[in-house]
């Protein structure tokens, strides 16, 4: 869905150039202020208290102590926090909160490290040790941290129903070879650099809230109605994210604490979470079992593909990971079937992580594709061309654009698949070592989310851009700024980026690859608008060379306005400013979004990830050697970010395939491995080479530019390619992540 009022950009001398970051100075020389940066006149901290149980009441809570301790100001429990409420339902990509329960509305503990208490003192040490020192009591009852979740009980409403068509059950039981196992992943947990955090000030009735979040405008909305004020009595700022992954999409109880207590004893609160309750309180991707069913003619056309999960949730949350996302349209089917259901466990609320459905979704069919592909004898990737669809199989829509076939056929010749031997284990490198070749696919949908900019062209020569969206990391500022230059012709060093505050122009969330198909129309359309004000400007000032022109004979050409085709006379942009007496002129524009919207055209970005294992059974030693991602992502708007992004998911897809998952104390319900010293993120010793490689097919359908988003689709695919890498050099088949060595200590040695 192209806006109508834009045509296609198909040449531009600055969009689709590798462009550095403009927020990269600011953010090496330590410049930028991110949240818990912040600090103001009378600030004090705020500690949480956290439960020690995973399931049970609190029967008394003793503070007399914590309270009386220097710098204590107060200690605030479910008995004296004052009001907190819950939010109205959802609507549309407004009020959108994971844990809807406000933090201390009561005595019912649900999971481990669920917040109990706050205390609020003079220094953060000060806040910690009162936290520490308040004596809660509790009723404990039995908890439930089980990993198995297929063939457990499936919380209300039941079994639900996804993307159906013909008959599985009879084709499958029908097919001449099948296929039928389950997968699994476990908890992950968002593990950014920068701790979530929160700055509230309170005065005259109002909150500033400085924030760790990827939404803005949703948090303002969901600070407003739990607080009980009227949205315009909330300001929220984020200029700068330390990395979210989905993890600061929406609101988490700290959030909520930080303001109370700032309303409370009004001065400002800082609150900045601890690494520890990063894996208890703030979120993490659900641990998932995923049952494959497919069924094949011996050509290896598929004629079954069903599609069951199970993902893990919280006693008061109904958070769906939407496994089946890409299950529908990936492959050619003509009997599919996804169904799925929740299981309740005494944990943490789940919420969005990098990539969330497709990510874990293709992990599981990505794999059964590969155990297909062993049993038909066949090459997998000749297996996925083969079943390559016409057409969006899940809703009967034309895609708006795919390429998937190339990403194969061009990842298969750069990565030297023909050179691969199917036997298990029949390959080495000039050291010895054992080689594992595997192919996954991936796809990501595409989206945009209404979305306002301004531009203000400036007397000093410069534009000024605002919106309430944010940049979390991914180059957004400097996509807007692309935008603004070219429209112009100012250079992009003096296109000034005013982002993350909900006081903007409304924008959208940092989320589901979304952000930059849906800013940079909007941004276009701004700068638009505000270079034809100047134009009637440059046309109307007295003793002006193009004075009783109309604006339509004029154009901004490298920052200076002209007469159309001709060079001279010519004015700048601050010279017609100047001349009209004018400090700045201001341009408005929009973006209308997708969501929700009767589309005529299924919209995906695909890709396909080629990865190399070595294995070494002598010494035990597994590692990620070499990875060729090929992404047809639509046009790449700057593609040194666009490169950073994908190389970045690649890495973070190693850390899924081969290190991270949360393990559970049965006993107490605790995360075990709650630290960076415990749980295993992948680092520079990790690092694959990485090899990136854009198709270059700009999607006009979706938005002016053709440009879709990069962030997710550089992990989806990783996982499932590294343990299809695995069963061709050990033969062992891994099916519940991370690979352990453990998994592979049974590999005959004679295949090293």
């Amino acid at each position: 869905m192209q806006d109508q009022a834009q045509k296609a950009v198909t040449e531009s001398r600055i969009i689709g150039v590798s462009t550095p970051r403009i927020d990269g100075p600011l953010k090496t020389t330590g410049t930028a202020m991110y949240t818990s940066d912040h600090n103001f006149p009378g600030l004090v901290y705020a500690w949480p208290v956290i439960a020690t149980i995973a399931s049970g009441t609190i029967t008394s809570m003793d503070t007399a102590r914590a309270a009386a301790m220097p710098g204590v100001l107060a200690v605030y429990t479910h008995e004296n926090i004052g009001p907190l409420y819950r939010t109205p339902p959802t609507q549309g990509f407004s009020m959108i909160i994971d844990e809807r329960r406000p933090p201390l509305e009561d005595n019912v503990v649900s999971y481990y490290g669920q917040y109990v208490g706050v205390a609020v003192a003079s220094s953060v040490e000060q806040a910690r040790a009162a936290a520490e020192a308040v004596k809660v009591t509790y009723d404990k009852r039995s908890h439930n941290v089980e990993e198995k979740l297929i063939g457990t009980p499936i919380a209300e409403p039941g079994i639900k129903k996804g993307t159906a068509r013909g008959d599985v059950t009879s084709a499958f039981k029908n097919a001449a070879v099948k296929h039928d196992a389950v997968y699994s992943t476990p908890n992950e947990t968002h593990n950014p650099i920068e701790l979530h955090a929160s700055v509230a000030v309170f005065k005259d009735g109002r909150y500033t809230l400085y924030e760790t979040s990827q939404a803005v405008v949703n948090h303002r909305d969901v600070m407003a109605a739990m607080l009980g004020v009227p949205p315009e009595n909330v300001q929220v700022i984020t200029r700068f994210l330390g990395s979210g992954f989905g993890g600061k999409l929406w609101p988490w109880p700290h959030a909520m604490l930080a303001a109370a207590t700032a309303r409370n004893i009004n001065r400002p609160v800082k609150l900045v979470v601890s690494r520890s309750m990063m894996f208890q309180s703030v979120g993490h991707r659900p641990a998932i079992d995923q049952q494959i069913q497919l069924g094949a003619e011996p050509s290896g056309k598929l004629v079954a593909l069903g599609h069951h999960y199970v993902n893990h949730t919280a006693m008061e949350a109904e958070y769906d990971e939407g496994c089946g996302e890409a299950t529908g349209f990936l492959y050619s089917c003509p009997n599919l079937a996804v169904t799925s259901g929740l299981v309740r466990r005494n944990v943490g609320v789940p919420t969005a992580m990098r990539g969330p459905g497709a990510v874990p979704g293709l992990y599981a069919l990505e794999s059964a594709m590969d155990e297909l592909a062993v049993k038909l004898k066949m090459d997998p990737v000749q297996l996925r061309l083969l079943n390559e669809p016409d057409k969006d199989e899940s809703n009967g829509l034309p895609f708006s654009s795919r390429h998937l076939k190339e990403c194969l056929t061009v990842g298969a010749e750069k990565f030297g698949w023909a050179k691969r031997t199917p036997a298990v284990g029949s390959m080495k490198n000039e050291d010895g070592a054992t080689l594992g070749w595997g192919v996954a696919s991936c796809a990501w949908g595409a989206m945009r989310i209404d979305t306002e900019m301004s531009v203000e062209l400036l007397q000093d020569g410069t534009a000024r851009v605002t919106c309430a969206t944010q940049d979390i990391g991914g180059g957004t500022y400097t996509a807007i700024a692309q935008m603004v230059a070219h429209e112009t012709g100012l250079p992009v060093a003096k296109v000034n980026v005013i982002l993350g505050d909900s006081a903007l122009p409304p924008g959208p969330i940092s989320g589901g690859s979304w952000t930059t198909a849906s800013v940079t129309p909007a941004a276009l359309d701004a700068a638009h608008h505000a270079v034809q004000t100047l134009l009637v400007s440059a046309a109307t000032f007295p003793n002006s060379p193009f004075k009783g022109k109309k604006p339509a004979e004029l154009e901004m050409v490298d920052g200076t306005v002209r007469a159309k085709g001709s060079a001279t006379p010519q004015l700048t942009m601050a010279e017609v400013l100047k001349g009209a007496n004018v400090k700045g002129i201001t341009g408005t524009g929009k973006s209308q979004g997708t969501f929700g919207a009767k589309e005529e055209y299924s919209f995906h970005s695909y890709g396909a990830q080629f990865v190399e294992v070595t294995w070494q059974p002598e010494i035990a030693r597994l590692r990620v050697s070499r990875v060729v991602t090929v992404i047809d992502g639509g046009r790449m708007l700057n593609p040194r970010a666009a490169r950073n992004q994908i190389e970045g998911a690649v890495v973070m897809g190693v850390g899924m395939g081969m290190l991270e998952g949360v393990e559970y104390d049965r006993a107490s319900g605790a995360p075990i491995n709650a630290s960076l010293a415990d749980y295993i993120v992948a680092v520079n010793a990790d690092c694959p080479h990485i090899d990136v490689t854009f198709l270059d097919y700009p999607d006009y359908k979706l938005n002016a530019l053709g440009a879709r988003g990069v962030g997710e689709i550089g992990l989806a695919g990783v996982a499932p390619a590294i343990t299809n890498a695995v069963y061709h050099a050990t033969g062992i088949r891994v099916r519940r992540l991370p690979v352990r060595i453990e998994d592979l200590m049974g590999a005959p040695m004679h295949l090293a």
